[in-house]
Parts: structure tokens; C-alpha cells; sequence
């Protein structure tokens, strides 16, 4: 057996508007020939041309797969013998790695979609409030991929035109800052113009809401440390009705993941009849998955039994036996006694049917912005009361006794806290590594403000050095060779 069923490929799509959505959510009908000529003439084609931005986000070389592999593979989550992701594990990535080369450019497919119904879509004539949410939604989708690539490589070329026949794609990297200047922008936007509701649940977790915008500012603005404008981000995701009043009592009923009440927003599926969610089949024992091979992001041991509180911390208690073995919330004991199969796997997602499993992906959850707005409130003056109720809201609904804020004097102290819960709370879903860097940063910018662990702590155990060159991935091969002005990330 290889080390796993060939992925889906995907080519970058240069001349192209859109593609048509097949996820049952977003579903508009084919469409061929597209030009800007004989497309983008009425209302059914600005729709048409939205849901194929979503399309996007859904392949194994973004979010149905690779988002989620790179988030957690270089962190100290998971490990994994499989040759298509071990080089994650030991940190020997190159221009030339699978999964470095799919996240540059499955996030400028998003984002070049997302710039032509930016471009188009204000000429059709058709209602206004729905052209508007529109054009949020794709101010939004733009500000997302930027973000995770800037998060990946640092500077990228930033397009805010969509590339289109002919034309010299040629283009110099941005700095990091005139990135994060752009999402700004784009999010101030999309929250001007978004919906705030669609009036029906899975809409409201499918498209881009006010409540999503929100989500993805408060997260973007904490990994630049503007601590206060990711409070009030946050906050408001708190304050939205959409997502109920409190966290959802029971760890375990978010998962599978599939447009529940503390979901903000989530990469949609349909099994058979979209391109398909590859992950849980790879990361699942067999059964449930479909086959049997070394699996990716398998949990470390220590994490699950010495970082972890399985007797009382609901997201990794014992739940009673499930199909492939033992359940707890987020992870699985798998114990056929055969290799592949037995140990501690993933299990935040449960169906799998051949590399097309129906389950969403979350990128935003209820629980992440309770921990965001504890931790913001933090680094700006220090433990709070309403700092400590957002985080003890997360710790009560594991089955954790409150803190109190003589528990946790000292903003190091909360910090601590508030990092545990965060790996804790969002074990295995493709944040993980993203917290590292965002950790080193935290500590380059302000050396008093320590983190138990960061990225470069691991880069150096893996490496043999600090090289902080590994905090970022380099260009992949392909765009130095197409695009005489960008220039290599130092190290590579």
C-alpha cells in the first residue's frame, strides 16, 4: 500500500472567473466559455460567480486538506511516519514541497475569483442589498487567503485585479504590513456590506455573515497584537444571536461539525456531490476511513496523556466505545492491535465514504472568540473580571472548575492559562501552528512577554538551531520561475 491515496490536484487557474459551486448549500448551474463579456450580465451570474469562490476553499489543496495538515504537522499536536507529510514533522520543507507549493497557490485562485466579482459584479443591475452582501462576501474571501498567505510566507505580490487573458503576471512581493493593510481594508468593507443574517441557520454558517467578518477580524488583528481592536471584534461575535447565549453545554455534540449553533462559519460539503472532503479519511483509523495506511496528524502521546486531563476535561474524557474505538471528543483510541490502526487518532471528524465524507470544516468557532477576547482583554492591563468570565466560560464547559483572578494574578500568569486553553479547545483544527509563529512574534516584538512554548522552541529541537527563517515557508519554485521579480524568503 503507498503512503496514501493519491490526493486531488489542482491546477492554477489563471483565466478564469469562476467556477460554478457544487456544494449543496451554494449549488448554481455549470457555466463554459467564460468571459467578461458574455458573463456577469444579470443576478444568476453574480451568484454564480460567488459560489465559485467558495468552490474554491473547498479542495484538498485548501481547506478540504492542506490548511489543516500544515496547521497542525509542524506543531507539537501531532507527528506522523507518512512520507507525504513527515517532512512537516521534521521541518526539511523546500521550494519544492507538495503542501508549500498547494497553499500558495489555492489562496490566489480564491483570491483571483474574488477580485473579478469585486471588479464585475457593481455594473449588473439587479437588487442592491443582495449585490452588496455580494461584494461582502468576496471582500471577505479575499481578506481570508491573504491573510493565511501572508501568514505562510510573509509578503506576497498582492493582486486586487482579477488576471485575465494576456496579461504579464508578473509581479513584486508587498511587505508583510501592506498585506495586513489590505485585509484591513477588506474587512472593513465586507463589514459594511455583509448580511447579517440569511434568515436560515446552515446560510448563516455557509456564507460570509457580519458574525464571520468579525471572527476573521478579531483573529487577523491579534496576530498583529492590536489587542484592542481584536477585543471589540470579538465581543461582537459574542453579542451576535446568531450563536446563542453560551457556549453549547456538551463538548462532544459540536462534532461532527456540520452548521451547529456555535459555529460561525464552515467550509461546506456533500459527500459525492462536491469535490469532496478528503480529510477525515486521512486521519482516521480504518474503520471508519476507508483504508488502512500511516495515517497524517497523528495526536502525540504526550499530549493526550500528560498535557491533557482525561479524567475530567470533557473534550479528552472517555466516551464509550465508538466505531474504529474508544471515543474522547476529540480524539480516538484506535485498538485493532495492527499498526496503522492502533494508538490515538483524530476524531473531530467522524464520516469518511471513500475521501468524500459530508462533514464541514469549521474555521470560526463560538469558543475561539470567548478565548480571544480573554486574552486581548489581558495584554491590555493585565487579569480582569470580564477577562476571567471569558476564559472560565471555556473551562466550565470542559468540566474545569472556575479560576479565580487570585488564581491567576499576573498577566504571565493568565497568558499561560489562556494558551493552554487555546490548545486545548482547538486541538486538531489547523490553528495550532499558526499559534507558535504567532507566539514568536509575541516574543520578538516584546521579549517580557513569554510563551511556555513557540515555534522557534520547536524549530530549534528539530533543527538544531533558532533559525527563524524556518517561521516562514519559502516561495514555492514554480512562482520564482514564472515571476522574474519575486524574490526567495532568506534561508531557502
Amino acid at each position: 500500500m503507498p503512503n496514501c491515496i493519491p490526493m486531488k490536484k489542482t491546477t492554477v487557474l489563471l483565466v478564469s472567473l469562476v467556477i460554478f459551486s457544487q456544494c449543496n448549500v451554494l449549488e448554481r448551474d455549470p457555466l463554459t466559455s467564460i468571459t467578461p463579456e458574455n458573463f456577469y450580465r444579470n443576478a444568476d451570474d453574480a451568484e454564480s460567480a460567488i459560489a465559485g469562490c467558495y468552490d474554491a476553499l473547498q479542495g484538498a489543496d485548501y481547506y478540504g486538506e492542506s490548511m489543516n495538515i500544515v496547521g497542525e504537522m509542524p506543531s507539537d499536536n501531532c507527528t506522523s511516519t507518512n512520507g507525504d507529510v513527515v517532512f512537516l514533522d521534521i521541518m526539511t520543507w523546500n521550494p519544492l514541497s507538495g503542501y508549500v507549493n498547494r497553499l500558495y497557490q489555492a489562496p490566489y485562485r480564491t483570491i483571483n475569483r474574488a477580485n473579478s466579482v469585486i471588479k464585475y459584479v457593481p455594473a449588473i443591475n439587479m437588487p442592491a442589498t443582495r449585490r452588496d452582501q455580494i461584494l461582502g462576501e468576496a471582500h471577505f474571501l479575499r481578506a481570508l487567503s491573504y491573510f493565511n498567505l501572508v501568514r505562510l510566507y510573509g509578503g506576497v505580490p498582492l493582486r486586487t485585479e482579477p488576471v485575465e487573458s494576456g496579461e504579464n503576471t508578473a509581479l513584486a512581493r508587498a511587505t508583510a504590513e501592506q498585506v495586513y493593510t489590505q485585509i484591513e481594508a477588506d474587512l472593513e468593507t465586507a463589514e459594511r456590506l455583509a448580511a447579517t443574517t440569511y434568515g436560515n441557520s446552515d446560510l448563516d454558517r455557509a456564507r460570509a455573515t457580519k458574525g464571520a467578518v468579525n471572527a476573521l477580524q478579531a483573529r487577523v488583528l491579534l496576530t498583529q497584537r492590536k489587542w484592542s481592536g481584536a477585543q471589540a471584534a470579538a465581543e461582537e461575535v459574542l453579542n451576535n444571536p446568531l450563536y446563542g447565549t453560551r457556549l453549547t453545554p456538551n463538548f462532544n455534540d459540536l462534532w461532527p461539525p456540520k452548521n451547529k449553533q456555535e459555529s460561525i462559519w464552515e467550509i461546506q460539503y456533500a459527500g459525492n456531490a462536491d469535490p469532496g472532503f478528503t480529510l477525515p479519511d486521512l486521519l482516521l483509523p480504518s474503520p471508519p476511513a476507508s483504508f488502512s495506511f500511516p495515517k497524517f496528524n497523528i495526536p502525540e502521546t504526550a499530549f493526550i496523556t500528560e498535557y491533557a486531563d482525561t479524567a475530567r476535561d470533557s473534550r479528552f474524557r472517555n466516551n464509550g466505545r465508538v466505531q474504529g474505538g474508544i471515543s474522547y471528543s476529540s480524539v480516538v483510541w484506535g485498538g485493532r492491535g495492527e499498526g496503522n490502526d492502533n494508538g490515538w487518532f483524530v476524531y473531530k471528524w467522524r464520516n469518511t465514504n471513500f475521501f468524500t465524507s459530508n462533514d464541514n470544516y469549521p474555521v470560526f468557532r463560538l469558543a475561539e472568540m470567548y478565548l480571544i477576547a480573554a486574552e486581548a482583554a489581558n495584554e491590555q492591563g493585565g487579569p480582569t473580571q470580564t477577562a476571567l468570565e471569558r476564559l472560565n466560560a471555556v473551562r466550565t464547559r470542559a468540566g474545569l472548575p472556575a479560576l479565580s483572578l487570585s488564581d491567576l494574578p499576573t498577566r504571565a500568569a493568565f497568558r499561560d492559562e489562556v494558551d493552554r486553553q487555546r490548545r486545548l479547545e482547538l486541538a486538531f483544527e489547523g490553528e495550532r501552528w499558526f499559534d507558535l509563529l504567532r507566539y514568536t512574534r509575541h516574543e520578538q516584538a516584546d521579549p517580557t512577554a513569554t510563551h511556555e512554548v513557540t515555534a522557534l522552541d520547536l524549530i530549534a529541537a528539530r533543527r538544531g538551531s533558532r533559525d527563524a527563517n524556518y517561521l516562514l515557508f519559502p516561495i514555492p519554485q514554480y512562482e520564482l520561475n514564472n515571476n522574474p521579480l519575486i524574490e526567495q524568503n532568506d534561508g531557502y
